[in-house]
């Protein structure tokens, strides 16, 4: 089971340098960021799925969801929940 550091006070974002955040939303133990882009970028807990990557991997590493790049399909707003993470394309 890999090691997910838990946040208590704010912290940097550690995403690619050349990528700008347009919104961030944070549900219990995972975050989502989208990009002006249009990406979606998420990291933390995802033993229910809730990153997005097509399994139940954790990571603490920000990693963009590949399945929405594939569809064509940008992202507007991104908001988490407790053990979800919702987008509106």
């Amino acid at each position: 089971a890999a090691f997910i550091s838990i946040q208590a006070f704010p912290a940097l974002l550690d995403l690619p340098q050349e990528l700008e955040v347009s919104a961030v939303s944070c549900g219990s133990r995972h975050t989502a960021a989208v990009t002006r882009g249009g990406e979606l970028y998420t990291w933390g807990w995802g033993k229910y799925g809730q990153l997005g990557h097509g399994n139940n991997s954790s990571s603490d590493q920000a990693r963009r969801v590949e399945h929405l790049v594939v569809e064509g399909l940008r992202v507007e707003e991104v908001v988490c929940g407790p053990w979800t993470t919702y987008i509106r394309v």
